[in-house]
């Protein structure tokens, strides 16, 4: 049986009216939270499905349909929201997406017809105090590997993003390891800050607390005061942790950064806040630092959809600033002779399309991440960047460009900032300056930051970037990280006639 519904109606029996999901107009215990999933299995699925595509905004009715499609064997598609329509018309054909649930119905369908899909019947339906509305689409059947569970789109750095399938015993494993890891229990709120179609969500917001018989608080994003895939209102999300009396998060660098900068302006932090998780992008040691003195206990990890999220995580037991943690119990690490990191334990079972003759999720496969790092003799793991952006200088030297980046936007002045330098004596750094900092703030940071850098990766030029790097401009990715191939064909020729010029410019 699998573990985490067994879970589930394991703390309903025991405790039924313990408080499982907490929503904005619902509230579930795990009695009830049991008998959702059974219910929306009786009458909202129908035989036909092959793959299952959810696309709503966080609420309890969101992870009820997500366990129900776990509960009956489907294989399910969380689409985020803040996609493209291009990005959602690509994966409902990559994955071969034939039934589509969502809160949003007229948007959903106007983008549908839009791109093209034929929709058969649809069916409306009540679940934790949400109507979802259920498409049927004529859409061809796609090869996946055998057992898929779960398909996540990564964004990558360029072109329509890939569907990573996963099986469940790879979701399992990573939901067990870090229940042991961050010593989850009973007595936990966890509020879900980042949106659920996100996997470090899904898996450390929802799973992780249902195993423990803990209670997930899910409200909509913009209560928490998320929207699109980069837009945040921080006293909205601080609100949001106290009325939840929240004592677990998951934020990424940049929703840390507004915390601790809130913190450090006299905010009040929520009293039982105990573990705040942060990835998804590198965290500067300088961020790590202020967060330690406004009182956040707040440890960084490292992952990717490809090994079912997590990989790595600082806990209270195993803490070392600096590092990305212990391997979680079910992993295990190689290093190939350029540093590149390999992992082992919960890889995906393939890419849309691309099913494999041997399974990739066999426990002797290591996954090659493209990440560079190393481990140290007491275990933990250090990232130094991605592989493919390491760029050499006209010097002959090797730039991880994350590594500046992050000691860049750790200041409150920074907002930003990516570093380019291929085949140039010195780098320059384009930068997106928070509200009312002004071109000698920047030159201060920059001066204060380069000063702790040997010479090679120092900035040596600097230019204020046209408009923040979003989704919606595709310099961004959903989880935040540089589409660096995108940002270069922006501002290529502004970046190379600065290096003709001898003073940092601001236009």
């Amino acid at each position: 049986m699998m573990q985490l519904l067994q879970a589930v109606r394991q703390h309903a029996a025991r405790q039924p009216d313990r408080v499982a999901l907490q929503g904005a107009v619902a509230t579930l215990s795990y009695a009830q939270l049991a008998f959702e999933i059974e219910r929306m299995q009786r009458h909202f699925f129908v035989t036909d499905t092959a793959v299952l595509g959810l696309m709503a905004d966080n609420c309890p009715a969101w992870a009820v349909t997500d366990l129900a499609a776990m509960d009956s064997e489907l294989p399910l598609v969380p689409l985020p929201a803040f996609f493209s329509s291009e990005q959602i018309a690509h994966a409902v054909r990559d994955a071969g997406i034939n039934q589509l649930i969502t809160d949003q119905p007229v948007v959903v369908e106007q983008l549908l017809r839009g791109a093209g899909f034929r929709i058969g019947p649809s069916q409306q339906y009540e679940v934790a105090g949400r109507w979802l509305t259920r498409f049927a689409l004529d859409v061809p059947a796609r090869r996946l590997p055998a057992a898929t569970a779960k398909i996540t789109y990564t964004s990558g750095t360029t072109g329509n993003p890939k569907g990573v399938c996963l099986g469940l015993p790879a979701l399992e494993k990573v939901a067990a390891s870090l229940l042991t890891a961050t010593r989850a229990n009973a007595d936990d709120v966890h509020l879900c800050v980042l949106p659920l179609s996100t996997l470090l969500e899904n898996i450390a917001g929802l799973y992780v607390p249902l195993l423990a018989g803990a209670r997930t608080v899910i409200r909509p994003c913009q209560e928490v005061g998320l929207s699109g895939a980069s837009g945040l209102d921080p006293q909205k999300m601080l609100q949001a942790m106290r009325q939840a009396q929240a004592s677990t998060l998951v934020l990424t660098p940049e929703l840390l950064k507004a915390l601790v900068m809130m913190a450090e302006a006299g905010a009040e932090l929520p009293a039982r806040l105990r573990f705040v998780a942060v990835g998804g992008a590198a965290v500067s040691a300088g961020l790590l630092e202020r967060a330690d003195r406004v009182g956040l206990p707040v440890f960084e990890g490292y992952g990717l959809s490809e090994c079912a999220s997590v990989v790595a995580v600082n806990a209270p037991q195993a803490h070392l600033p600096g590092s990305v943690g212990k391997p979680l119990p079910h992993v295990r690490l190689r290093f190939a002779g350029d540093g590149e990191i390999l992992v082992a334990g919960s890889t995906m079972l393939g890419y849309t399309g691309a099913a494999e003759a041997e399974p990739l999720a066999a426990d002797d496969h290591f996954w090659p991440t493209g990440d560079i790092g190393y481990q140290d003799d007491a275990g933990y793991l250090y990232i130094s960047g991605r592989k493919r952006n390491v760029f050499i200088t006209s010097f002959g030297r090797n730039v991880s460009p994350e590594w500046v980046e992050s000691q860049l936007a750790q200041s409150p002045k920074i907002a930003q900032a990516a570093l380019f330098g291929e085949a140039r004596p010195w780098n320059t750094a384009l930068i997106v300056p928070t509200a009312g900092a002004s071109e000698a703030d920047i030159d201060a940071v920059v001066s204060q930051v380069n000063a702790g850098l040997p010479d090679y990766a120092r900035v040596g030029r600097w230019l204020c970037a046209d408009a923040p790097f979003s989704t919606q401009n595709q310099q961004l990715t959903p989880n935040f990280r540089l589409r660096r191939d995108i940002i270069w064909q922006a501002y290529a020729s502004r970046i190379n006639t600065l290096y003709e010029e001898t003073e940092n410019v601001c236009v």
